[in-house]
């Protein structure tokens, strides 16, 4: 059976500078009607590098949870960048690392049932110390922690952000 849900008409709601909030006419496959809550977002780009046993974190504030969260470092696509070319910029802004090679380790769609977001996560690899730069307005701290702090991490839920989960499991399945 085909279940493809089809758009009848895209109703926007709000257009701001992160994402976008339509609330669409759209019918069932059974040609029942609907609605459907979309949030378009340009999607993101975010990079694991591993040097000398540590794992690169970044620490940082995020508003929408009222609390700081280990991530690895990541950033917003701009529409139709490339997202090796974000990754391999956030890796650089953030902590002050050029990769020599980065590898596409997955995409991931985060929340499929409300936004077409997809996240591209790579690792990194043979990196350069560089002079960090953040944007303005971005605050973090970088850390590099052992692979077997973080190991615990995990297992304790410090770390919650599901791409930094997705990189480390992936990281450390490969490890073995």
């Amino acid at each position: 059976m085909d279940y493809v849900e089809k758009t009848v008409k895209k109703n926007y709601v709000y257009k701001g500078k992160i994402l976008t909030l339509r609330c669409d006419d759209a019918e069932l496959p059974d040609g029942k009607p609907c609605k459907r809550e979309i949030i378009e977002h340009s999607g993101g780009a975010c990079v694991l590098y591993v040097e000398d046993g540590k794992v690169l974190l970044v620490r940082q504030y995020r508003y929408a949870y009222g609390e700081s969260i280990y991530e690895i470092p990541a950033g917003k696509l701009e529409i139709w960048e490339d997202p090796m070319k974000a990754a391999a910029r956030e890796l650089e802004e953030e902590a002050g690392v050029k990769a020599g090679r980065l590898e596409l380790l997955f995409i991931d769609y985060p929340t499929p049932g409300y936004t077409n977001e997809k996240i591209y996560i790579y690792r990194a690899y043979d990196g350069q110390k560089v002079a960090a730069h953040l944007d303005e307005g971005e605050f973090l701290d970088v850390e590099y922690l052992p692979i077997e702090r973080v190991k615990e991490m995990l297992k304790n839920g410090e770390i919650r952000d599901g791409k930094t989960i997705i990189a480390l499991q992936s990281y450390f399945l490969s490890e073995r």
